[in-house]
């Protein structure tokens, strides 16, 4: 470990591109250097900056520019980089500018100027994509896993309550009566979408942009095909010059964090208003919940509330990594250094609001009774209109018969259940008395027996795909 612990070289510390400066090298004004050092937020790229830098070192040893031995060196040396960043020994100088430099930097420090023969032919504009690349790939991962444990958790209580009437709402107003677990999944499936799209951009993002130097490419017979291989990308970039300047996989990822920050404020939206006492349809848990500073008697769904307002700021992260690119040139430009920020804002964000989303789901207790009881007899008018449709009236005339039911059931003060069959009769001849057996809630749900309806047996085959998607999406991982 003595070799670890060794002190910096006492050499004069040099900027990766200070020979053209001459004397002036690392006088930076201090406003612009504090500016220029993304350090503090791509530090947390070291791991995959040594993993590419790793494979890059063996493919100048397979093209002849260093020797097995100096490249055994430089593999051992990268494990010492890497045990002083988890271990936190790391020592940062004035002269670090990234996360790229100072891996450099303490990589010759440990192992001498061989360290220095890194870089030949690469640049950080090829070297930071590739991080970037190997970065979300786990990003995506991890995304992914806390997407299908909320799916599960959502399924879960779908399950579980199976039988559970609600009304189901447009506009906000009670529409048809819906099984529970048939409102919880239509969330599960936006999620699932969410899931679909970041595997798309996991598939579409892997392709490998290291060996396309600064902009031209790469001078030294540098095998880009094995060099993907290694590194586990699919294919290599074609064009060098759209390789370095190219972000889009970066914005397509914010994107993806934004649509599914998009799909937990929905969720979150409607279980705050299931939560209030006058819905009254589900408890959030204690632990989801805080009180008021001044009102004893206060449950508030805090922890909902915070995932609704935490989707503005995955929003605002989209548009800031798009408007930074828009104003670009071709190629590399500092301005893409942002990106980082913008991308890893998106990820961390996200990754508390799936956590608080699934306890959520997971701890909260539906009412059951409430929920029953929030069904009223003018939501049945649409199976009465398909009552009268099945008796072979048009279905235009059905709704206008209904309608009229309706009006007169408002007049009279009356459910739609509750008036006289010579009253419906008077309004269309083709009532009849078995008019009142089309008065069960439960009853008609189950007639919604098509494929993505409410009936039970619909549901149950949702869950039944929900759970083979998440199979699936084990393997994947």
């Amino acid at each position: 470990m003595a070799q670890q612990q060794q002190q910096p070289q006492q050499q004069k510390q040099h900027q990766l591109w200070g020979g053209r400066f001459g004397n002036n090298a690392g006088k930076t004004n201090e406003c612009l250097a504090t500016l220029n050092c993304s350090l503090p937020v791509d530090s947390r790229l070291f791991a995959d900056d040594i993993d590419g830098s790793k494979a890059y070192a063996e493919a100048l040893a397979k093209a002849g520019y260093l020797t097995s031995e100096e490249c055994a060196t430089i593999q051992t040396g990268f494990e010492l980089v890497r045990y002083d960043w988890i271990e936190g020994l790391m020592k940062f100088l004035p002269s670090d500018e990234d996360v790229h430099t100072v891996n450099e930097r303490r990589l010759t420090e440990l192992i001498g100027e061989v360290g220095q023969k890194l870089h030949t032919g690469r640049s950080r504009n090829d070297q930071v994509i590739t991080d970037m690349k190997l970065w979300m790939r786990k990003a995506i991962r991890e995304t992914c896993d806390s997407l299908s444990q909320l799916i599960d958790t959502m399924c879960q209580q779908a399950q579980q309550n199976l039988q559970v009437l609600m009304p189901g709402y447009t506009h906000l107003q009670r529409a048809q009566p819906v099984l529970f677990s048939h409102w919880l999944l239509s969330h599960a499936f936006a999620l699932r979408e969410d899931c679909l799209r970041l595997c798309d951009l996991r598939v579409r993002a892997n392709v490998l942009p290291l060996g396309s130097g600064a902009l031209a490419g790469n001078p030294l017979q540098i095998d880009r095909v094995w060099l993907a291989e290694r590194l586990g990308f699919a294919a290599v970039t074609a064009n060098s010059m759209h390789a370095v300047g190219d972000r889009d996989f970066v914005v397509d990822f914010v994107y993806c964090c934004s649509m599914v920050g998009l799909h937990l404020s929905r969720l979150a939206e409607d279980l705050i208003i299931y939560a209030t006492k006058e819905f009254d349809f589900i408890e959030i848990a204690d632990d989801f919940s805080t009180g008021s500073s001044l009102m004893p008697q206060k449950r508030n769904p805090d922890s909902l509330e915070l995932v609704r307002g935490m989707s503005g700021n995955l929003f605002s992260c989209l548009t800031g990594i798009m408007m930074t690119i828009k104003g670009t040139p071709s190629t590399y430009n500092k301005d893409l250094q942002f990106d980082k920020q913008y991308c890893f804002e998106a990820f961390d964000k996200l990754q508390q609001a799936l956590m608080v989303t699934q306890g959520v789901v997971k701890t909260m207790k539906l009412k059951m009774q409430h929920m029953e009881s929030a069904l009223s007899a003018d939501m049945l008018a649409t199976d009465w209109a398909y009552y009268l449709v099945r008796k072979g009236v048009p279905f235009r005339k059905a709704h206008h018969y209904i309608g009229a039911v309706v009006a007169h059931a408002e007049r009279m003060s009356l459910g739609i259940n509750e008036i006289p069959l010579g009253d419906l009769q008077q309004i269309c001849p083709h009532f009849d008395v078995d008019i009142f057996k089309v008065a069960d809630y439960g009853g008609n749900v189950e007639q919604y027996d098509v494929i993505g309806g409410t009936a039970t047996i619909s549901v149950t085959e949702q869950l039944k795909l929900l759970n083979e998607f998440l199979s699936g999406l084990k393997k994947l991982q």
